[in-house]
């Protein structure tokens, strides 16, 4: 792959990050040209809509269909932007190829199938496509996974290709939606230095307020972009109500990013700081971890009648986890703090269980 376009719309006179931008799902005509006006106003240039949506459960809204792609082309007649929207089957790439759309994405459950991304790639094949495709990770960690993916749809013939890091999947309950795992596209970067690779915080974070640390976060490690889910009125969204913002909030968002003028080197400082975020996320859910067993000692305690604060226990733990810490280079006085901040919450998990008289 070292013929790649580095510049995904060479047809666009862009300055800074590329934002792509629009509502998770086409709902109604009103909807999409509404929120694609205010989009256009601010500056966006291409504009994104799920055409089909695949839900991980049958029954809810799974988008609107071909139907949508003539509302998309009405975006394009009166705003002049360009055009973006999901694919994941070949009837999907007909469709889209037919109604003129200029970008198309391959979602994370689509990369995670070599199958479904080679109907596509032969799809793209056949038609000589001459189109923009980026594809997201796929929804486990794994890197070859992607770039094999990325492999397929670039023996198609696609040179304007590239990346979208949407986050990791994984089991529980998480400070976000899916876990970045920002070591992963770092690699790919380190590989590929010349692959355009934008981030998507709506997907990633799963919650509007974590749109834009999680941006500015992409910015400093260098991404050439942003996809965004802006909708014109996002606590009625059919879908993903939760992680989209209206394109006034998107707007004030891009305006506080701090845009690096160097390239950042893998010892850079910024780097070094997303190795800080990644231990802290992992310090968070080994508490969470910690703090479930704790609950279960709690329900415990409750059937055989015990007191929640076991002294001895409490002494031998604080004694035995200071020695390891001090041993480690850490300040006992520092682990004595953190400990004792532990010890609280875990009585309190463990009181809240004991008192839950709906559990009895």
């Amino acid at each position: 792959m070292t013929d790649i376009e580095p510049i995904l719309f060479p047809q666009l006179e862009i300055e800074g990050p590329l934002v792509i931008a629009g509502p998770c799902s086409a709902e109604t005509r009103e909807q999409l040209l509404d929120t694609a006006r205010e989009l256009a106003s601010n500056g966006i240039k291409v504009f994104r809509a799920g055409i089909w949506k695949p839900r991980t459960k049958p029954g809810g809204f799974e988008g609107v269909g071909s139907e949508g792609l003539e509302w998309m082309k009405e975006v394009r007649e009166e705003t002049g932007m360009l055009l973006a929207t999901e694919v994941a089957n070949k009837n999907h790439v007909e469709e889209a190829l037919k109604a003129g759309i200029d970008l198309l994405w391959l979602g994370a459950r689509t990369s995670a199938n070599p199958f479904a991304v080679q109907e596509i790639a032969d799809t793209l094949a056949e038609h000589k496509a001459d189109v923009t495709v980026i594809v997201k990770n796929p929804v486990n960690p794994d890197l070859e996974l992607w770039i094999g993916a990325m492999q397929r749809i670039y023996n198609a013939g696609i040179r304007r290709l590239g990346a979208i890091h949407r986050g990791f999947s994984s089991y529980g309950k998480h400070l976000y939606r899916n876990m970045p795992e920002w070591h992963i596209p770092i690699e790919l970067r380190l590989r590929y230095p010349w692959l355009p690779i934008i981030c998507d915080p709506s997907h990633i974070g799963g919650k509007r307020e974590l749109i834009a640390p999680l941006s500015q976060q992409a910015m400093d490690m260098g991404f050439n972009g942003l996809i965004v889910e802006s909708h014109c009125n996002p606590d009625c969204a059919w879908s993903d109500a939760a992680q989209q913002i209206t394109p006034e909030i998107l707007n004030f968002i891009l305006g506080t990013l701090v845009i690096r003028d160097s390239k950042q080197t893998t010892e850079s400082l910024t780097l070094l700081r997303q190795q800080i975020d990644r231990i802290d996320n992992d310090l968070l859910e080994i508490l969470g971890k910690r703090m479930g067993v704790s609950r279960e000692i709690g329900r415990y305690k409750r059937e055989h009648r015990m007191s929640v604060v076991q002294a001895g226990r409490y002494n031998d733990v604080m004694r035995t986890r200071v020695k390891l810490g001090a041993e480690m280079g850490m300040g006992e006085e520092f682990l004595r703090t953190v400990l004792l901040a532990i010890h609280d919450e875990s009585v309190r998990q463990q009181i809240e269980v004991i008192n839950d008289r709906s559990k009895i």
